[in-house]
């Protein structure tokens, strides 16, 4: 999963949100220098990624880009996925997604000097950019993904994801929505410090 997601997982716990963002920087057992709280949120996010890359719907969902991006394309779809969750932000929490990125950022910059110093070369960036909220339309996932094309291992090829995106959309976000219903349950049963409460859609609470 990628940011918005991993946030999102994190419940109303501020340490494990820290712990779940900063967990694709924190190799081995380095976890353990870090306070109990955000080491939990590191390790929930080992567990995310890992339960992902195994569920059967991810591999579905991969093999719309596989002929493009090859093992890289859990990497497109972990982004599709943001998208989708940021789109239909209200179905998932009953907070607006801009709040929660302004809870997100200043839980962020006041723990900024724990934070890995990749994360905190790029953090600024995406604050001031609102990444977080860009996800929710098409061309600023695309955005996302072009960025990563041109600053990581990630092929160039965002042209080709959205095309893929468009052509493949009802298909893609079915796809995402029972996969993250199913990812939310194995998030609370793995983490009892996590409690995600979805809105109540029939009555708005």
């Amino acid at each position: 999963m990628n940011y918005l997601a991993h946030l999102y997982l994190s419940g109303e716990s501020e340490k494990i949100l820290v712990g779940n963002f900063i967990g694709d920087y924190v190799k081995g057992n380095k976890f353990q220098n870090y306070t109990t709280s955000i080491a939990k949120g590191i390790l929930l996010h080992r567990k995310i990624d890992s339960y992902t890359d195994s569920h059967e719907l991810q591999k579905e969902a991969r093999s719309f880009f596989r002929a493009d991006f090859g093992l890289y394309s859990g990497i497109v779809v972990d982004l599709i996925y943001d998208h989708f969750l940021a789109k239909n932000w209200n179905q998932y929490s009953a907070i607006h997604l801009q709040v929660f990125a302004r809870y997100v950022h200043a839980v962020l910059l006041s723990n900024f000097r724990i934070l890995p110093r990749r994360v905190q070369g790029f953090l600024p960036f995406l604050i001031q950019n609102k990444r977080l909220l860009s996800y929710a339309s098409v061309e600023g996932i695309i955005q996302s993904i072009d960025l990563m094309g041109r600053h990581s291992s990630l092929p160039a090829k965002a042209e080709q994801v959205k095309a893929v995106l468009l052509r493949n959309y009802a298909e893609l976000e079915t796809n995402f929505a029972a996969f993250f219903n199913e990812l939310i349950v194995f998030v609370m049963e793995q983490e009892e410090a996590v409690q995600i409460k979805k809105p109540d859609l029939t009555t708005g609470l």
